[in-house]
C-alpha cells in the first residue's frame, strides 16, 4: 500500500504531500504519519519553510474519513479528535512557516488542517470546481479537528458560525474576500507562486521570522502586556544574531543584506 503521507525537500523547502485516494480523507494512522513528518522538519535545520499539499489532482482533503467514525466507538472517536488536536497543534507552535497550498477542494477536516497553518494559498480552475467549507453541520455534527476555535479567530466570529451552521461551501475567490486564504493563482500558474514565495522566505531572515510566528501565536493568546513583554524578549534575542547585523548594517550601506539564518 503506498505511503499516506510523502516528503521531498526542494532546496531548504520541505514539503509534505497528503497522499490518500480518492480525498484524502484521514484516519488515524494517517495523522500518526502526518505527525511524524512535523517531527521531521522540527529536526532538520536545512529545512527552513515548509508546504502542505496533497499529491492528489484536485483536491486537498476532504477530512476525517466518514465510515470510520461511523463504525467505531465513541471513546475512540474521542481519543482520535484529541491526537488530531494535538497534532494540529505541534504543527502550529513548531518555530517554522507552515504554507497550505491548497491545490483543489479543501473541506471538513481538510479545511481544519489549513487553518491551523500560518499561510494558506489557493489554486483556481477555470471550471470554478474548487471549493472550501465546513461542511460537518450537514452530518449533525461540529468540526471538531480546530474548527470552531481557529476558524473565528481567522476569519471573525459572525463568519465563521455562518459558514460552519450553514455548511456551504465557498469559492477561493470569497474565501480571499473573507482572509480564509492569502493567495489565489490559477491552476496552472499555483505551484511555481507557491514556491517562489517560500523559496524568497527560505532565504530570507529565517531566525527572525520563525520568532515573528512564535510571538504573534503565542502573544495573540495572552494579555496585551504580556504579550509586549513576550516581544520585547524576542527582539533581544534577535539583536544579537548575525541577520541582524547584517541586516541593520546593509541598511545603512545601502546595499541588499545577504541573510545567511544566523
Amino acid at each position: 500500500m503506498a505511503e499516506q503521507i510523502l516528503f521531498e525537500k526542494q532546496g531548504s523547502v520541505g514539503i509534505i504531500k497528503l497522499n490518500k485516494p480518492p480525498v484524502n480523507s484521514y484516519d488515524h494512522d494517517f495523522f500518526v504519519a502526518f505527525g511524524q513528518y512535523i517531527d521531521k522538519v522540527r529536526f532538520d535545520d536545512s529545512v527552513k519553510v515548509v508546504i502542505v499539499t496533497s499529491a492528489l489532482d484536485g483536491i486537498f482533503s476532504a477530512g476525517a474519513d466518514i465510515r470510520m467514525l461511523k463504525g467505531s466507538t465513541p471513546d475512540y472517536k474521542a481519543m482520535f479528535c484529541l491526537n488530531c488536536q494535538e497534532t494540529l497543534t505541534k504543527m502550529e507552535s513548531t518555530p517554522k512557516v507552515f504554507i497550505a497550498a491548497l491545490n483543489g477542494t479543501c473541506v471538513g477536516g481538510g479545511l481544519e488542517i489549513a487553518v491551523a497553518t500560518d499561510l494558506r494559498f489557493a489554486a483556481k480552475d477555470p471550471a470554478g470546481k474548487f471549493k472550501l467549507g465546513l461542511p460537518e453541520v450537514t452530518l449533525g455534527v461540529l468540526p471538531g479537528t480546530g474548527g470552531t476555535q481557529r476558524l473565528p479567530r481567522l476569519i471573525g466570529k459572525s463568519r465563521a458560525i455562518d459558514l460552519m451552521i450553514t455548511g456551504r461551501l465557498i469559492s477561493p475567490d470569497e474565501a480571499l474576500q473573507w482572509g480564509l486564504v492569502d493567495r489565489v493563482w490559477p491552476v496552472n500558474e499555483f505551484w511555481a507562486k507557491t514556491m517562489e514565495y517560500a523559496n524568497q522566505l527560505a532565504s530570507g531572515p529565517t531566525r527572525a521570522i520563525s520568532l515573528i510566528k512564535r510571538s504573534v501565536q503565542e502573544g495573540i493568546e495572552i494579555s496585551l502586556t504580556a504579550g509586549l513583554a513576550l516581544e520585547r524578549e524576542l527582539q533581544n534575542r534577535l539583536f544579537v544574531t548575525k541577520d541582524a547585523q547584517e541586516g541593520l548594517g546593509a541598511f545603512v550601506e545601502k546595499r541588499k543584506p545577504q541573510f545567511k539564518g544566523e
